[in-house]
């Protein structure tokens, strides 16, 4: 929970300064119908993308994987269904690998563009399912203003860390 709180602290520090930002909503419903597998595990991910800074911010809640997390990626470019490299590494970017994962990562205008068109998919690996046991496709929700980013964003860790505590 304290991570959770410096992260929404960090946000909200962060977010106040750049008021000329389009700041992008995002989400995912990760499950194991798009990794084509028979796990049980569910999941769900928010994130944000600020357009003058490029910086992608996530937060994604898991939850009954077959074992530990192996690795952790934003795919693209790929439509649903499709496969595609790693853009991101997760793990990396989220300091460590229990859920949630919270954490960011700086894209080029490359990446920008196949996020921002529907091309990423979030892919949760395990030893079970070393190609991927939970997959999500990241879709473009809106673009919102910097007072409302800040509201959904903290809504999304306050809800995390609402779940966490349940469980």
């Amino acid at each position: 929970m304290k991570r959770i709180v410096l992260i929404a602290a960090t946000a909200l520090f962060l977010l106040p300064g750049v008021s000329s930002a389009a700041l992008v909503a995002l989400n995912a419903t990760i499950n194991s119908d798009q990794a084509g597998t028979t796990s049980g595990g569910l999941g769900s991910a928010a994130m944000l993308y600020n357009t003058d800074t490029n910086v992608l911010t996530w937060a994604i809640l898991f939850d009954g994987l077959s074992g530990g997390l192996t690795v952790a990626h934003f795919h693209g470019p790929a439509a649903p269904g499709d496969t595609a490299g790693i853009e991101v590494d997760i793990i990396a970017n989220s300091g460590g690998d229990l859920s949630p994962l919270i954490g960011s990562a700086m894209l080029s205008d490359v990446q920008e563009g196949d996020l921002l068109n529907n091309l990423w998919y979030i892919n949760l690996h395990t030893a079970a399912f070393p190609a991927g046991e939970i997959r999500g496709q990241v879709t473009f929700k809106k673009v919102v203003p910097i007072p409302a980013a800040v509201w959904l964003f903290g809504s999304a860790l306050m809800g995390i860390g609402a779940l966490r505590r349940r469980t």
